[in-house]
């Protein structure tokens, strides 16, 4: 295949950058689900559910923005949580009303979408590395999922 000086490859390797409005599209989705499972999940209403979710969006709206302003990088986790811990401090203004709608979102429901997305992402570089372990990673899977199983049955008839 003949190319031309102006056409370049992109890196299969290299993250693609989201913005803004992808994030809180993503986001809102999430809180959708979220919002149907705190609903089936608690004595909790719909509206208290809501408004915790939107207050819980708008906190991390504001740490995904302050990840791209602020001119050292810090993950957007971390802004995230730095904005949650600060207006949930008891000197924070509003911080009390903050803490009663947010008291109304179940952290289970919170975090099943989450944990089911990072169960299901999976990389390129994943994939890669599974390939050229081959048959050795699906021995390795079988015997830490056995193990963890196993653990927890011991501990529950241990201690419960």
């Amino acid at each position: 295949m003949i190319m031309s000086d102006t056409q370049t490859f992109e890196d299969p390797t290299a993250e693609a950058k989201l913005g803004l409005g992808i994030h809180a599209a993503a986001m809102a989705v999430v809180c959708v689900v979220v919002l149907v499972g705190n609903t089936v999940a608690t004595d909790n209403t719909l509206s208290q559910g809501f408004l915790g979710l939107i207050v819980l969006w708008a906190l991390c709206m504001i740490g995904l923005v302050l990840t791209k302003v602020v001119p050292f990088k810090l993950p957007s986790v971390a802004w995230i949580s730095l904005v949650g811990i600060l207006a949930t401090l008891p000197w924070t203004p509003g911080s009390a009303w903050i803490l009663d709608k947010v008291q109304h979102v179940n952290f289970l429901t919170l975090a099943t979408p989450c944990l089911a997305y990072a169960g299901l992402a999976i990389a390129r570089r994943e994939i890669d590395i599974a390939k050229e372990s081959g048959w050795k990673i699906a021995v390795v899977a079988v015997l830490v999922m056995t193990g963890t199983y196993v653990g927890s049955a011991i501990v529950a008839e241990l201690f419960l």
